[in-house]
């Protein structure tokens, strides 16, 4: 068994725990947390995904963040990830929104947070190739040229708008 995971209903209600490759091959609903890095700047952190991950390879996000694990809320999630992925220990992450992507390789509930960055950046090299910092504007610029991860492009829409 790979990585396990809550599959859900549409409701986001725990119906039963499942294989993560098994949830999007099956295109069942399960749970992803992600987090928005700022600098004390208000800057948000974009990154690039390294060319050789099985997801997304060589783009584009602004958010970082993977499944939530059984048992994990999506708060938990997107702390243990910003670990993970960036080395950011103890940040308090802010929980945001949520709603129900309908993504390009499965649908999930994609919980969204936010943190401020003020310590240094340990990126992990097989989740993160490149990373920088862009203003609101920028962003919503660079995302226009069409090389971001497709359900982040969604999820910055529904960001913006609040």
């Amino acid at each position: 068994m790979g990585e396990l995971v809550e599959r859900v209903d549409e409701y986001d209600r725990v119906i039963g725990v499942v294989d993560r490759a098994e949830a999007i091959e099956k295109g069942w609903l399960h749970r992803v947390s992600t987090t928005v890095c700022r600098d004390p700047g208000g800057r948000i952190l974009v990154h690039r995904r390294p060319d050789d991950v099985s997801r997304f390879p060589g783009q584009y996000n602004w958010l970082l963040g993977g499944a939530a694990a059984v048992g994990e809320s999506y708060e938990e999630a997107a702390a243990r990830e910003l670990c993970e992925e960036l080395g950011v220990f103890g940040a308090p992450v802010r929980f945001v929104f949520k709603f129900l992507c309908r993504g390009e390789i499965s649908p999930y509930w994609l919980g969204v947070h936010e943190v401020v960055v003020t310590g240094a950046l340990v990126p992990d090299p097989a989740e993160i190739a490149w990373h920088g910092w862009l203003g609101e504007g920028e962003l919503v610029e660079a995302v226009g040229r069409g090389t971001f991860v497709s359900d982040g492009v969604e999820a910055l829409r529904r960001y913006l708008a609040l």
